[in-house]
């Protein structure tokens, strides 16, 4: 692929913008952690939302998506799609009692949850564990996308595409902070969907396609449009549509949807001026992944079969692509060096914006969760603000670095998915039930992380012998089996150890104010104590909170695959898809009114 003049210019202009917002914006992120990690807490719905998009715009992603319906079809989206059930119980439930807990970040929650030596404990594991293990797993796979893209459109090795990438992105990440991470999303999101979409214009008028009615009938295409199951294929219909639904969007944890919400989710959520900017932020999250952008990387995906049907075409066009990188994630890429002078600019543009976008989030929350979380806690308690922002700064870098290491041993996005959806499974019942159950304690927590890790290796490491498949991921009672050993050993572990002190609970419920139906237990200590926690003021209505979260599941999912069908050309499922879709806002309008929703 030949880039030309304006290609290039495209690409320094983006490039000196972003370090420009970076640099106006690091002299106020450099007064404080609160500054450096949640920009003062004054963040406005509409902009954090298109940050959390942005964030999950990643380069990986549209690789993984060609991966997935080049293996599965279209329906196999159904493995991330099913993450919306969380998503929106975020939004309607979960969002108002994060905002009110006025952390610093979602691990500090722990030490207002559950006390003693195993809530600090705890906390610092966890900042360890997420903030560099999965934080690094996530960062890597997005590095892998980084280092295809750079092998097939630009001739670059990895250790070149890696320095690159890097460069800018840390020194952008390490001194603008999250105000500038923010900042940079809002204008990284339309760069990205811009590229997308050009991506997929010229995709479909590629001349082996030629045009979209061709696409839709081209015998390797053909089956591969559906948007539900073959539900004839047992095995496909239980792994890519049952288990997710039934299953993974409750039980599993994964970066960007986890259970009740977390990770860089709740730092923007946090970070929103109120409780109802918080909400806000995170049904336009939701609107804006779901239902606006996998189309036009599905259709690349797509054309990507008529072009290149098999991973031998991609390696008999791309002879230079290492073996070890060769897999049919690298079909998209692949089919962006078919793009004209100018287009390809903007889109390498895009591409470029969205792997800063992701990784500068997740390097700014990494740093978040080792500074507060662990170095404060653990190491320096009396640190100043100076000091604190130092290590942040310090700890961006190392992120980086051993991320960057990892991605060069990796091979497929696909497999981190999995890799990491595995090792997070069953423990997302608890991010869900902990705010409403007062028994669960710390030890609830530490147990199901530990099992969780045990369980998913042993299935990992003994599959062909367990299960009599050759593929680590083949069989779909791993996951399944993983969440009901975990949930087990959790739940024996909360009812066999001792609850958290009175004291603990009490200041709890007083400043979260969550259903009490959960915490009658906590209600009757109070009295006992001659405490008020003010019951007549909780925080979120349950059951309105739930049929919001049930409608706005309804009216993604119907704009979701609405627009397919009005691709399709399949008008007449079409309107009525789009019809149940405006009826589903007309009835969100009400139910917002309801739970005392107002963020405009």
């Amino acid at each position: 692929m030949n880039l030309t003049t304006i290609d290039y210019t495209f690409i320094f202009i983006f490039f000196s913008i972003t370090l420009g917002i970076g640099i106006w914006v690091s002299k106020k992120s450099k007064q404080s952690a609160s500054e450096y990690f949640l920009s003062g807490r004054n963040m406005p719905w509409w902009l954090l939302g298109v940050s959390m998009v942005a964030t999950t715009f990643s380069t990986d992603t549209p690789n993984l998506i060609t991966d997935i319906v080049r293996t599965n079809g279209v329906s196999g989206n159904w493995v991330w799609w099913a993450f919306l059930l969380t998503g929106m119980l975020t939004v309607f439930i979960y969002a108002k009692l994060w905002r009110k807990s006025q952390s610093t970040t979602d691990l500090e929650f722990y030490e207002l949850r559950y006390g003693g030596k195993p809530a600090k404990f705890l906390r610092g594991f966890r900042s360890l564990y997420l903030g560099i293990f999965f934080n690094v797993l996530a960062m890597a796979g997005v590095t892998l996308a980084a280092i295809k893209i750079g092998e097939v459109m630009l001739g670059l090795t990895p250790i070149q595409t890696i320095g690159i990438a890097s460069i800018v992105t840390v020194i952008f990440s390490a001194i603008g902070g999250f105000k500038g991470v923010v900042y940079t999303d809002f204008l990284l999101f339309f760069v990205a969907m811009i590229g997308a979409i050009g991506a997929a214009f010229v995709a479909v008028n590629h001349p082996e396609v030629d045009g979209l009615e061709n696409l839709l009938t081209h015998p390797n295409v053909v089956d591969k449009l559906s948007i539900l199951p073959d539900f004839n294929n047992k095995e496909l219909l239980i792994s890519i549509f049952i288990i997710p639904l039934a299953v993974q969007w409750w039980s599993a944890w994964y970066p960007g949807a986890e259970p009740g919400g977390g990770g860089y989710i709740a730092q923007r959520m946090l970070a929103s001026k109120d409780e109802n900017h918080a909400i806000g932020a995170t049904f336009f999250f939701n609107i804006l992944h779901y239902a606006l952008r996998p189309w036009p990387w599905i259709i690349v995906a797509l054309a990507s079969l008529v072009v290149f049907p098999d991973l031998a075409s991609i390696k008999e066009a791309f002879p230079n692509v290492s073996d070890d990188k060769l897999g049919h994630d690298l079909a998209y890429p692949a089919m962006l060096t078919f793009l004209p002078s100018g287009l390809a600019g903007v889109v390498l543009t895009s591409l470029v914006a969205a792997y800063m976008s992701t990784i500068s989030t997740h390097l700014n929350w990494g740093a978040s969760y080792i500074v507060n979380d662990f170095y404060k806690q653990n190491i320096n308690p009396n640190a100043n603000e100076k000091t604190l922002v130092n290590v942040g700064k310090l700890a961006t870098v190392v992120l980086m670095i051993f991320s960057a290491i990892l991605a060069l041993l990796f091979t497929n996005a696909l497999e981190i998915f999995k890799f990491i959806l595995m090792f997070g499974a069953g423990t997302g019942l608890i991010f869900l039930l902990r705010w409403f159950w007062w028994r669960i304690n710390a030890w609830s927590e530490i147990s199901a992380m530990i099992a969780s890790g045990i369980f998913s290796l042993i299935f990992y490491f003994n599959a062909e012998y367990l299960f009599g498949t050759e593929g680590v991921f083949e069989s779909y009672w791993q996951f399944p089996l993983v969440v009901l050993f975990t949930t087990i050993v959790w739940l024996l572990v909360t009812l066999l150890t001792k609850p958290e002190d009175d004291e603990v609970l009490i200041n709890f419920y007083k400043r979260i104010q969550p259903k009490k139906a959960g915490w009658l237990y906590v209600l009757a200590k109070a009295k006992e104590h001659n405490i008020s926690l003010e019951e007549e003021k909780e925080t979120v209505n349950l059951g309105n909170g739930l049929l919001a979260a049930f409608t706005g599941c309804i009216l993604v999912f119907s704009s979701l695959f609405a627009t397919g069908n009005w691709i399709y050309g399949n008008y007449t499922i079409a309107m009525v898809l789009t019809g149940i879709a405006f009826v589903t806002v007309y009835i969100l309008l009400g139910l917002w009114k309801r739970i005392k929703v107002n963020f405009l």
